[in-house]
């Protein structure tokens, strides 16, 4: 009798387990399928589709097709740009900082990131539906393509945006950049029309062939010209200035309790060096600062070495105020 209710209780146990739901779990397909249905049925979503073959389970809707003529689908190997925003389907991941974080400049087969997360169907979905730079698309990506049953971050599960939970479907919009460049300029631009400037007051380098082209820069206070100009191997001190994202959001306020702060010329970014060439004490200037001479590509770190902007993120420095000036 021992040994029959022993037996009983195994079998159910081995039951019970069975019924957990991880990543191997053949159901987990069938699982993800409903979570998107639901999803696409609750948000009214129109649009989505499928490959006829497809096994990924992916969904995706091609909002803006890219130039396709005379031009071949990305691969693995290939360089892309792109921004997105990301949303898990229970809402409590809720990623839309496109100035920041959520910029990606990498090799498609080594999508990577820092500062958000990336999930692994997205490189499947840019590879195999999306294909062409210039394209905006929406993908709805799987549990199983995404982060599994562990889920993404830290924290409490009741934490909002520092954690994607297991078993979660995710609601990508992206936007693969054909030209760096020009999405900058765009960035810019758009700033300036939503912020009443008049980009005809700024100086805009436009030279295809000048190390600082792209740059909108404005000189609201001249330098009083006494002493040394800015130049190779300059060091000066700046007694005031505010460096913004492209919402009005600083990630640098500069010094602290009017205390200059010592800056030499070769040891800031490419556009401030070109902005600040020939400038002279007492000079206050407004700057629009491209991602190609800014942080570029690989982001910026902080004094620790924490990644702090995302890659290919503009820059905008207000009130940047020189002080006194010293050359060799």
């Amino acid at each position: 009798m021992k040994q029959i209710i022993f037996t009983l209780l195994l079998i159910t146990s081995i039951g019970l387990v069975s019924c957990r739901k991880t990543g191997n779990d053949p159901n987990i397909t069938q699982f993800d399928a409903s979570q998107i249905q639901s999803y696409i049925s609750a948000n009214g979503i129109t649009g989505m589709k499928t490959v006829a073959g497809d096994t990924s389970g992916i969904y995706y809707q091609i909002l803006s097709q890219g130039s396709t003529a005379g031009v071949t689908p990305l691969d693995y190997p290939d360089s892309v740009a792109f921004v997105y925003t990301l949303k898990s389907f229970d809402g409590k991941y809720n990623n839309v900082d496109t100035l920041n974080t959520t910029h990606i400049d990498n090799l498609l087969g080594h999508l990577t990131q820092t500062t958000a997360p990336i999930a692994r169907g997205l490189q499947l979905a840019i590879h195999d539906l999306i294909k062409y730079k210039g394209t905006r698309a929406r993908i709805l990506i799987p549990s199983r393509l995404a982060f599994g049953v562990n889920g993404y971050g830290t924290g409490s599960s009741s934490n909002t945006n520092t954690r994607i939970l297991g078993n979660q479907c995710l609601d990508y919009y992206i936007n693969l950049v054909s030209s760096v460049d020009a999405y900058d300029d765009d960035l810019i631009r758009g700033y300036m029309k939503s912020n009443n400037l008049d980009p005809l007051s700024f100086i805009h380098i436009t030279d295809v062939n000048a190390r600082g082209r792209g740059l909108y820069y404005k000189i609201t206070t001249p330098g009083t010209g006494v002493g040394d100009a800015i130049g190779t191997g300059s060091s000066y001190l700046v007694n005031a200035y505010s460096g913004q994202y492209l919402n009005g959001v600083a990630f640098d306020t500069g010094p602290v309790a009017g205390t200059p702060i010592t800056f030499v010329n070769e040891q800031v970014v490419p556009g401030l060096q070109e902005v600040l060439k020939g400038q002279t004490t007492g000079a206050v200037i407004s700057m629009f600062i491209p991602s190609r001479l800014g942080y570029g590509k690989g982001g910026g770190t902080d004094s620790n070495g924490n990644v702090t902007l995302g890659p290919n993120v503009t820059l905008h420095f207000v009130g940047f105020t020189v002080g006194t000036v010293t050359n060799p």
